[in-house]
This record gives structure tokens, sequence and C-alpha cells, in this order.
């Protein structure tokens, strides 16, 4: 069954050309949600991702995408005037996904690599954190968002955890759960609800950018009670529950999808 389907409803997935994004993307538009991904993309890039856009469209729904900078101000104004005219004036935006990887990945000592400065905090904690409030702001004063909205993002166990080379997306996650919960809290009376999922190790291009990445990976497979990396399709699973209407009383929350990685 798709109960997504015929509801003139539309997930906006920051982040969708790649990995949680795009997995989250076909599981919603498998459901018949309608789907519109802000993407930040080279052309050398473009007829691989432009694929994976096609099998979406398969699911007989509503698609379409944006290449452009999702955290520039006037790129997102003109996103969301274009989505005004998409969605019309009988759809919107039931589901928020953000699903960004833009950050620095610098030590904070070293005598060989560039390390970590202001700039590089600011930049990781906007992109990955401030931009999940930008968004939720500017699609809330545009009156886009459905009576039953739900706003996702992905954190991860940097949250509370120190890994080398990590201290400005660890700021960042940390920020973007405090935002979430504030958004949980003050969007309440509009009915949004706000949730973090905690995805465990995953086996993507973001994690393949971490020094080290390797090392990571053998280790998580000896820690994960289940014996294997958290999957894209794992978090994607997480979101279409999170959208159904029986999750509409789970707000605030940060929910660890990982198979147990964080017990041990």
């Amino acid at each position: 069954m798709k109960e997504f389907q015929d509801k003139n409803e539309w997930a906006l997935i920051l982040g969708g050309s790649s990995g949680l994004g795009l997995a989250t993307a076909k599981k919603l538009a498998k459901h018949g949600m309608n789907i519109c991904v802000v993407h930040r993309n080279s052309k050398m890039q473009e007829e691989a991702i432009n694929a994976e856009f096609e099998s979406i469209k398969k699911e007989n729904i509503k698609f379409k995408s944006f290449n452009r900078d999702a955290f520039k101000p006037e790129k997102r104004e003109t996103t969301i005037e274009e989505l005004k005219s998409i969605l019309g004036l009988n759809s919107k935006i039931k589901v928020l996904v953000h699903s960004v990887a833009k950050g620095n990945l610098k030590p904070m000592v070293s005598q060989e690599n560039p390390v970590l400065k202001n700039d590089d905090f600011a930049l990781t904690i906007n992109a990955m954190a401030i931009s999940l409030y930008d968004w939720t702001k500017a699609l809330f004063e545009a009156k886009l968002f459905a009576k039953d909205t739900r706003i996702l993002s992905f954190t991860s166990e940097g949250n509370t955890k120190a890994w080398q080379n990590y201290a400005a997306v660890s700021a960042a996650k940390v920020a973007l759960e405090a935002i979430t919960r504030n958004i949980a809290l003050e969007f309440a009376p509009f009915g949004i609800k706000a949730n973090c999922i905690q995805a465990g190790v995953t086996d993507t291009a973001s994690l393949r950018m971490i020094p080290d990445s390797e090392k990571i990976i053998e280790h998580t497979l000896k820690r994960n009670p289940n014996k294997r990396l958290t999957s894209p399709n794992d978090a994607a699973n997480a979101v279409y529950l999170l959208s159904k209407d029986e999750a509409s009383w789970i707000t605030g929350a940060v929910i660890p999808v990982d198979g147990g990685e964080h017990l041990r």
C-alpha cells in the first residue's frame, strides 16, 4: 500500500543526491510521497545522479530537483518561490529532511596538515546545523508546511564522542540536536514535529572523506552487536516510519538507528 499516494504531500530533501538523503528520497517515493531534492554536485556527477533521479520518477510521483547551493540565502529564497509555484494551492510539504554533509575534517594539532580554525567551525556549523533552522523558518513563513509536518535530520555518535579530525562536525551535530529540540518545542503549536536520527557508521562518500575511515569501519564491525555497518536504507526506513501518521506523538528526540552500535 502506498499510504502517501494522492495526498498532495511532498518531501523536501536537502542533500538528496547521495547517501542517506538519496536512500530517503527513494523510500518515501516508493510509498507515494512527492519528492523535491536540493543538492550541490558538479557536472561530472550529473549523469550518475540523474540516473538515480529517473529511478525515483518511475514510482509515479511528482519529482523536482534543484542543483544549487542550499546555504546561500538568495538561492534558498529562489528555491522557495519556485516551490510555491510547483506546489500550488493544494500541495504542502509534509517532510523536511536535512541530510547535509559539508564540513571540515581537519585536526586540531598537526605538523604536516592544516589545522582547524575559527572559520572552519563556523562554515561547518552553519552548513550542518544552522541551515536546518534557516530552511524551517523560511518554509514556515512561506506557509508551505502541512498541518502535521515532520522535520528530520541526521546526527551521529560524534555528538558525545571525540573522534580524530571530527571536532568541527561534532560541534555541528551537537548544535543540530539543540536546534531540533527547540524547533520541536517552539513550532509545536503549528503541528510541526522535529527529530534527529542518530545513524550508525554508514559506508557513504562522507564517511570515506574521514581520515582513517577504514579503521572506523573495522572497529564498528567488531563493536556492532549485529556485526554489520548501518546502511543508507536503514536510515531511510527510520525516516519513513517517523513520517507516518502513527509517529505523530514523537518529537524532540534523538533516535539511534544503528543496530545497537551505541550500546557498547
